[in-house]
């Protein structure tokens, strides 16, 4: 009778792919290594700074204490961080949370500063407020005044381009919640643009 060398479960002859950098570092952090906590903030750092940037404008004052904030929110979860997702995905759903509170607290911060008499704008004319600007600003504003977990929802699928898929799995909700938190967040947007209705259409969120 032929000797059997070869494994019945091929499968479980099959090397384990390497870990990732990122991976391995979240381990290591979450596993309270300071040293791997400083590296993995520093790899993540330009990503979380472009999504921070993207929900609060290049130029809003709170943009750099917002990093901060998400950076220092990381730390805080990454005990927590059982390796189950990616550590950029998972960074970045705590970076677009910091960035759209942040942005509700400047909200209310500056509605409470509007007795004071407001500067006269610099006029601008139609071709220098280019339409990509506008969309920008709407999305910001919209996400500022919509409840936290539709303002998560709608910056996840339009700024991060995630699916509805990823969104439902970064915050453990179902899909169908994702989809409905959209559709709401959709709604709010069509009440708020109903004179230019072109916008809401140019900034091509899906329910």
């Amino acid at each position: 009778m032929r000797k059997v060398t070869e494994p019945l479960d091929r499968s479980a002859a099959a090397p384990t792919p390497p870990e990732s950098e990122a991976m391995a570092l979240a381990r290591q952090a979450a596993a309270g290594d300071s040293v791997a906590t400083g590296r993995l903030l520093r790899k993540l750092a330009p990503r979380l700074g472009g999504v921070v940037r993207a929900i609060m404008g290049a130029d809003h004052p709170d943009r750099d204490d917002a990093l901060q904030l998400a950076l220092i929110g990381i730390v805080q979860a990454l005990p927590a961080f059982r390796g189950e997702c990616d550590p950029a995905g998972y960074a970045a759903t705590i970076a677009v949370r910091t960035a759209v509170a942040a942005r509700k607290r400047a909200r209310v911060r500056d509605a409470r500063q509007e007795e004071m008499p407001p500067e006269a704008p610099d006029p601008v004319s139609p071709g220098q407020l280019g339409e990509a600007h506008r969309r920008q600003e709407l999305l910001r504003e919209l996400l500022a005044a919509l409840p936290a977990e539709q303002a998560e929802a709608l910056a996840m699928r339009v700024v991060l381009g995630w699916s509805l898929e990823e969104i439902a799995t970064q915050t453990r909700a179902p899909v169908n919640t994702v989809r409905s938190r959209l559709r709401l967040a959709k709604q709010a947007m069509r009440r708020r643009i109903e004179a230019d209705t072109g916008l809401l259409e140019a900034l091509e969120v899906e329910s």
